[in-house]
């Protein structure tokens, strides 16, 4: 990867977090704070790949690391989606 394609992943990275906080913090939209809320999560897991934005790093390294972190992404959703359906599985049983 060039220097310049390096900058502007990570460029894109840290716009994508600063957005995401802005989105959150403002007062005016409940749907621009749904989005931000997504996002900031998104960019969290995406910072990961700021130390892979170095000249001379291959491609291919960033996109081994970008499946890893949707792999993370999508474990960590399933088993928060499989414990809220076991957790109202346990309420219906409680009447």
């Amino acid at each position: 990867m060039t220097a310049a394609q390096a900058k502007l992943i990570e460029r894109c990275i840290i716009g994508i977090c600063v957005l995401s906080i802005v989105f959150i913090f403002q007062p005016f939209s409940i749907h621009l704070f749904s989005v931000g809320s997504v996002t900031v999560v998104i960019g969290a897991l995406a910072f990961n790949l700021v130390p892979l934005c170095r000249e001379g790093t291959p491609i291919r390294d960033l996109r081994k690391a970008i499946i890893i972190i949707l792999v993370i992404l999508t474990v960590a959703a399933a088993l928060g989606i499989l414990t809220a359906i076991l957790y109202v599985e346990y309420l219906e049983n409680l009447r």
